[in-house]
């Protein structure tokens, strides 16, 4: 079984902590995700994991090995891990065929020829590049190109596979086509792999577990549908599920049903979190069911809001509600039923289902 564990990973730069003690698990044949925005520590973590990155302390594990740890000096060579890195920009040498770009990794290795061509020849058909062998790099389109990197790091059969947001060079069409043959082939070789994005649909796609990152620290760690579903702070609800914060008071609790005071008003929801009356808290708010009224309603849970701002992507429509000093934002697939413009009055309609309250 390969299963790689990071325990207390923290690296630094001066005084600043690019990774602060970081721990976590990632489970033999899973697809785990380093989630988080640019300057959030992901990279560097993949980094050390792969070996090109020292941390200041803590232990790395591949299967039964320690390829690092600062107690007892022990700083396994990049070469020696037995991993395969899928870079950012592919790091493909342009002057070299694709069949040459691939058989290197095996070269430094002191493969027989025989073997080079076996292997190259099975990993090609794997990545789908079979009669590509010859073409140049330059000569290729950006998901052929991706393709050849990916070929690289799985030729010589790693223990692990590594990708630092490998189609993010890519168009948003192509993107969505490499998503899909990228989770295929994960689960077709059933390679442990660790894969870095700042793309939440990416993660939400494509992985078993999210590692969400936030200042060099894990904000939280889960299945896609439970960080979804149950988002343990305001930053996971925020980044992954696109959710917005609100700062409300608890004004009753009965058991698993709390009315909280929004915008002189009030709001109940159900929640099994440790608060009492009195206290402050974060509300999130899952905007997709989110009700919205042209026309006042009678009701609980329904706020009268001015429309701040509709914008049309193509894709999607994003609404974004001004509530008093708050702001709520909603998106949906399409227009609603009724015209909806900047500086409208809208009533929104924010069942229980809808809310998560959560401690910071």
């Amino acid at each position: 079984m390969v299963e790689v564990i990071v325990e207390g990973i923290t690296k630094k730069y001066g005084n600043f902590a690019a990774v602060d003690n970081v721990d976590f698990v990632v489970e033999n044949t899973s697809f785990v995700t380093l989630l988080g925005p640019s300057g959030c520590g992901k990279t560097t973590v993949l980094r050390s994991i792969v070996g090109v990155e020292k941390p200041d302390e803590g232990i790395i594990r591949v299967g039964k090995e320690i390829v690092f740890s600062s107690k007892n000096n022990i700083m396994i060579p990049p070469e020696n891990r037995q991993m395969g890195m899928v870079y950012q920009s592919y790091a493909l040498w342009p002057h070299l065929s694709v069949f040459d770009n691939i058989a290197y990794a095996l070269q430094i290795r002191k493969f027989s020829k025989d073997e080079i061509n076996e292997k190259v020849t099975k990993v090609l058909e794997l990545v789908r590049l079979s009669g590509l062998a010859n073409r140049l790099v330059p000569n290729l389109s950006g998901g052929q190109q991706q393709r050849v990197a990916l070929a690289r790091a799985l030729v010589y059969d790693p223990k692990v596979l590594l990708l630092d947001e490998p189609l993010s060079n890519l168009d948003a069409l192509l993107r969505e086509d490499m998503r899909a043959e990228l989770r295929d082939l994960q689960r077709k070789i059933k390679l442990t792999t660790i894969y870095v994005t700042h793309d939440r649909t990416e993660a939400l796609s494509l992985s078993d577990k999210i590692i969400l990152m936030h200042r060099g620290k894990i904000a939280s760690i889960g299945s896609p549908m439970e960080l979804l579903e149950q988002p343990p702070n305001s930053y996971s609800g925020k980044f992954l599920a696109g959710m917005s914060s609100l700062d409300v008071i608890i004004l009753s609790k009965n058991n698993d049903i709390m009315t909280v005071e929004l915008s002189g008003g009030t709001l109940t929801c159900k929640s099994t979190i440790d608060s009492n009356k009195g206290d402050k808290i974060k509300l999130l708010i899952m905007g997709s069911h989110v009700i919205l009224h042209n026309s006042s309603r009678e009701g609980s849970n329904i706020f009268k809001c001015k429309v701040a701002n509709v914008t049309n992507t193509g894709s999607f429509i994003e609404y974004n509600f001004a509530l008093d000093d708050n702001t709520i934002k909603i998106t949906r697939d399409s227009l609603e039923e009724f015209s909806i413009s900047k500086g409208d009055s809208i009533y929104l309609e924010i069942p229980s289902h809808a809310c998560r309250l959560v401690k910071e």
